[in-house]
């Protein structure tokens, strides 16, 4: 499904502040189906759905993010509503499964689906997450524990790898310094001995 069948699906948005910016919430009568941060990779350009604040779902959603943000939550219990090819929605399975403290890898992520030599389809997948945060793409680091992309710029995916406990990330930041490997990358390096 594409970006834009995606946002067709859509029966009810808010939009909603966080401490890394403003996010575009959007729903399903099924779920959640979309968290993204305004203006990241793959940003939808339009929902015709519309603004709904007061929609007890995204009223939810944005409370638990509040939650996540402040340091209060590590988990959200918000029904999704994934919209993607088979294999995007089995990553993005597999991505629900990296506990709130823990890092993975591409090629483990390739390996849990069941597909370990498709590592470059699953990196695809994982920067196609529509669901950002609570489907924690940004909890996936290259295969020797660095930082790589994230749709929402790196600045967010070090940030939310703090919120989560694996500061400080900014040493493995392209352009910065090797001052110490960052306790996300420690953390890889020991899990995966």
């Amino acid at each position: 499904m594409s970006l834009n069948q995606l946002a067709a699906a859509c029966t009810a948005q808010r939009h909603i502040e966080t401490p890394l910016g403003p996010m575009l919430l959007a729903r399903t009568a099924k779920g959640l189906a979309g968290a993204w941060f305004v203006g990241q990779k793959d940003y939808p350009v339009a929902i015709a759905a519309p603004e709904a604040p007061d929609d007890p779902l995204l009223r939810k959603a944005a409370a638990q993010f509040a939650d996540y943000f402040a340091g209060r939550r590590t988990r959200f219990d918000i029904p999704l509503d994934l919209h993607g090819t088979a294999f995007q929605r089995d990553v993005w399975q597999a991505l629900l499964a990296i506990g709130c403290g823990d890092t993975s890898s591409y090629g483990a992520v390739a390996r849990a689906v069941g597909r370990p030599s498709a590592v470059r389809a699953v990196g695809s997948a994982v920067g196609r997450n529509p669901v950002a945060v609570i489907v924690p793409c940004h909890r996936v680091l290259g295969s020797d524990g660095t930082l790589t992309g994230y749709a929402g710029g790196l600045h967010r995916k070090v940030a939310l790898l703090e919120i989560e406990g694996l500061a400080p990330v900014q040493a493995s930041l392209p352009g910065t310094p090797p001052q110490s490997k960052s306790l996300a990358a420690t953390r890889f390096a020991a899990a995966h001995a």
